[in-house]
């Protein structure tokens, strides 16, 4: 195998050897790197992944004679056979890392080749999850786009703030409050330089942005959607902004930011940086870049004032859907080869999820439920973490985790300090990624309104908008179809308890 990759010639003005901390490993070799498209048969299939289905996929191999050779040792369920259990590399020392946190929007739970689907081709993020750690058991922190977002960029549950209420926010009635305390004011107080380019959707001008939140740059759109071309939101109105200002330019939206995105990461950083990219990609409405009849269709239906015209409920397709979701991974690929030619792809953590299980078009085989239900499928999201200094490659992780806790972790990585007025909700991962250090027994909490859950270890209590208290051990049953409640009524109180104590420290929804 291959030894490391040398590393990466600092540019001018980065140095920051003043950042260097000391990281608790062991050296293992890095996984080859596959071939950009790799050959049918390579990925997961649909019944074994991403430690869902808890079987272990056998390690039998042909010969060219057709006959079978002897069984490899097979990985662990969930496994790729080209992955091995993440192990932390101990004993690092690195700088403070710049930090590339890229979401999607709505991308489905398996709409990655690498998370099992059959029929997307996602080459540039499988090579990412390659280079890194992939999650398999990895939450958003609430089920539409909004309050996740409010999750991440708190590390608090959304139900602890009145902008986090709104499932998702659909008016200027509120926001992110400019004093609250973000991951972006956190790490620019600790010395970060920090951006986001993309969707913001955690409230309108003239009272919210992202620029009073923490964020030096800002360039994107602030509502939950837009039209790729002509940059019309929800309500008909132009949402394509730099800073505070309107920023009109009517090509295709994925290529706009990803532009950006190019820019920032290629300039010449005279400290560490945090940059949010946050594509619309793969949400609606499904236009791909040089669908302009389609979208010259939906402005003239949002023009003439029809309601719902964004959503397009009457197009798409699942040939439209992979061409989007490819476009996004096409995408994040121009971006990695821009920090890679940067020089800082060593020093450089880069994250990517998406924001809340997929909807309509998107592939969560074998989870049920999709965008804005807490069953699995609307939550449970693809993640991979790369980061080359502190990092070894070609890992799993079958830890639940979920957004709040990458707050947390991202600001211990950077040397951020919480506000101790403002408590996370989140567990910070750096000991289980860098210390090899078990992470504290702890539930992870949802709340969303008509639906709750939380999950202690392998157990789910749930209760949807039918209002039946429901339990399920999501080892054996990820598709959340055996009910276990009334096999287990003290385990069930028990879960439902643990979730009401902490609704009852929550703000109350409004009535209506």
């Amino acid at each position: 195998m291959p030894s490391p990759a040398p590393k990466q010639p600092e540019k001018p003005g980065n140095s920051r050897s003043d950042d260097a901390v000391h990281v608790p490993t062991h050296d293992a070799a890095h996984v080859t790197p596959h071939d950009e498209n790799p050959p049918k048969g390579t990925g997961i299939s649909r019944r074994a992944f991403g430690g869902l289905a808890g079987a272990t996929a056998i390690g039998a191999t042909v010969t060219a004679t057709g006959a079978a050779a002897p069984a490899a040792a097979a990985p662990a369920p969930g496994t790729h056979a080209a992955e091995r259990p993440f192990r932390a590399a101990t004993g690092r020392r690195a700088r403070r890392p710049n930090i590339l946190f890229i979401l999607g929007d709505d991308l489905g739970w398996a709409d990655l080749s690498s998370y099992g689907s059959p029929h997307i081709r996602t080459p540039h993020l499988d090579r990412l999850a390659r280079q890194g750690v992939r999650f398999t058991q990895s939450y958003s922190g609430s089920a539409t786009c909004s309050p996740t977002r409010f999750s991440l960029y708190t590390g608090r549950y959304p139900g602890r703030t009145k902008g986090g209420l709104a499932e998702p926010i659909a008016d200027r009635s509120s926001g992110l409050e400019p004093g609250h305390p973000t991951l972006a004011s956190l790490l620019k107080g600790a010395g970060y330089a920090t951006a986001l380019i993309g969707k913001w959707h955690c409230g309108y001008l003239p009272d919210y942005s992202p620029t009073k939140s923490g964020w030096d740059t800002f360039f994107g759109n602030f509502g939950g959607a837009l039209e790729y071309y002509s940059k019309l939101g929800l309500a008909g109105e132009y949402d394509l902004y730099e800073g505070d200002a309107t920023y009109k330019d009517l090509r295709y939206y994925t290529r706009i930011i990803t532009e950006r995105a190019v820019e920032y990461v290629g300039r010449d950083h005279d400290r560490p940086w945090l940059l949010n990219l946050n594509f619309t990609t793969p949400h609606w409405p499904w236009i791909a870049d040089g669908d302009e009849e389609e979208s010259a269709e939906i402005v003239r239906r949002i023009k003439a004032g029809e309601r719902g015209a964004l959503q397009h409920r009457d197009g798409g397709s699942l040939a439209k859907y992979t061409e989007m979701v490819q476009d996004l991974d096409r995408s994040v690929g121009e971006v990695l080869a821009a920090l890679k030619r940067s020089g800082q792809e060593r020093d450089t953590l880069v994250f990517f999820a998406s924001d809340n299980g997929g909807e309509r078009w998107s592939y969560n085989w074998p989870l049920s439920g999709n965008k804005a239900s807490l069953q699995e499928g609307g939550i449970r999201v693809p993640t991979i973490v790369r980061w080359p200094a502190r990092l070894d490659g070609g890992q799993v992780s079958h830890e639940p985790v979920f957004s709040p806790d990458w707050t947390a972790t991202l600001l211990e990585l950077a040397g951020a300090r919480p506000h101790p007025a403002y408590p996370l909700d989140g567990t910070s991962l750096a000991g289980y990624l860098l210390r090899g250090e078990r992470i504290a027994e702890r539930d992870l909490f949802w709340r969303v309104r008509g639906e709750r859950a939380l999950r202690r270890g392998d157990w789910k209590y749930y209760r949807g908008r039918g209002g039946r208290d429901q339990l399920f051990h999501l080892a054996n049953d990820p598709r959340e179809q055996a009910d276990r409640a009334a096999a287990e009524p003290a385990r069930l109180a028990e879960l439902r308890a643990a979730w009401e104590k902490v609704d009852g420290t929550l703000l109350r929804y409004a009535e209506g």
